[in-house]
């Protein structure tokens, strides 16, 4: 396993951290799940509030079987309107650890200017409060909201970390990342194998294009060689879903010839089978009066028509309106050919064609999310 420093917390990171979202069919298969991932080299555990029972299941063995200080630990609390909803937070989480202190503590969603105000207004004295009497050593937030609303976020300079979505499929936050270095930040990097690109079960086609190595793996070296980010989640939902990713975790140098090599054939694929309907993600298009999410929307349609990833457009798309400020945006069948976006459009895309195409592909009934199922 390699380490990296996270950021200007001076943490040393193991390259890959625990995601305990998915660990939560019983106690005893979270104990597994966590005595694996430590027998492996991972020294960070993140957990959240929202995450069902994983806090209780990871402080029922903390300190315990699990000596405290042999793990980095992250819990997630949402932010709230004010500094006394955030301590009580704080607080809950505190207690359901059994822990004294959590290493880092994230703000879990600053996904909307709402969020930010909060911040702003009152939900942060409550952090530094935690942090000036020894509960909360570090403190960073995480967040599905939009490329601008990350950059003033950063901007704030309250945070020491931050915990975004960035993959060789979704790269539209480069810049959040390029500017959490320049401020010293430690970057983790959410979901990188399941939210990008379900790539523990990859279509034929997109195996192929990435032989001799695999899709799960040509995307965490991409990761990986850079340097600006730090930690890459895993979320095993048992002990035997470590293996597979981590068996890259000593690889977190430069890309190699070859590593190069499959990254210019996937983009070269792209650009062949997309043609003139390739949307480049500039996301000039919004805001769209329908409230669609235009660029996501042909985002999975790229990925569907470039590498047959069909099952993980069909996956995000049935999110839409079903998630809520998690995933926000409209199906395309919501769009009216209103033609607002039209003008705004460098690749001069006919976007109501595509989006309706894409629907037509991917839309299916919404399905419960994860901790809803619980």
């Amino acid at each position: 396993m390699d380490y990296r420093r996270f950021g200007r917390t001076n943490l040393q990171m193991s390259v890959f951290s625990l995601g305990t979202m998915r660990y939560l069919a019983s106690a005893t298969n979270a104990h597994a799940t966590i005595e694996r991932a430590l027998a492996l080299g991972i020294n960070h555990i993140e957990t959240a509030q929202g995450y069902g029972q994983s806090e209780l299941y990871l402080g029922a063995i903390l300190g315990k079987q699990i000596p405290r200080e042999q793990v980095i630990l992250t819990t997630k609390v949402t932010p709230k309107p004010d500094a006394t909803a955030m301590t009580a937070a704080i607080e809950t989480s505190l207690e359901r650890l059994g822990v004294d202190y959590v290493d880092c503590l994230a703000l879990h969603g600053i996904n909307t200017r709402e969020h930010l105000s909060w911040v702003l207004d009152g939900c942060m004295d409550a952090v530094w409060d935690a942090i000036a009497t020894h509960k909360v050593r570090h403190v960073g937030f995480s967040t599905h909201g939009p490329l601008d609303l990350i950059i003033d976020t950063l901007n704030t300079d309250f945070f020491e970390f931050v915990n975004l979505h960035y993959t060789y499929f979704w790269q539209h936050n480069a810049p959040a990342v390029a500017l959490a270095h320049q401020k010293d930040m430690g970057v983790f990097i959410i979901s990188p194998a399941d939210k990008g690109g379900l790539l523990y079960t990859p279509p034929l086609k997109l195996q192929d294009l990435c032989t001799p190595m695999d899709p799960l793996h040509i995307n965490a070296r991409f990761l990986l060689s850079q340097p600006h980010i730090t930690t890459l989640s895993v979320g095993a939902a048992n002990p035997a879903e470590l293996d597979w990713p981590l068996e890259i975790s000593d690889q977190s140098g430069p890309l190699t010839p070859t590593e190069q090599t499959l990254l210019k054939q996937l983009e070269q694929t792209a650009v062949e089978a997309l043609g003139t309907d390739q949307c480049s993600q500039c996301h000039a298009c919004l805001p769209c009066p329908e409230a669609i999410n235009i660029p996501e929307v042909l985002r999975l349609r790229n990925l569907t028509v470039s590498y047959d990833m069909t099952e993980f457009g069909r996956y995000r798309y049935r999110m839409f309106e079903n998630a809520g400020h998690w995933f926000p945006g409209r199906k395309g069948n919501r769009c009216t050919e209103c033609g607002d976006c039209l003008p705004r459009c460098p690749e001069q895309l006919n976007i109501p064609t595509l989006l309706k195409d894409t629907h037509e592909r991917l839309n299916e009934q919404p399905r419960p999310r994860l901790w809803e199922s619980i």
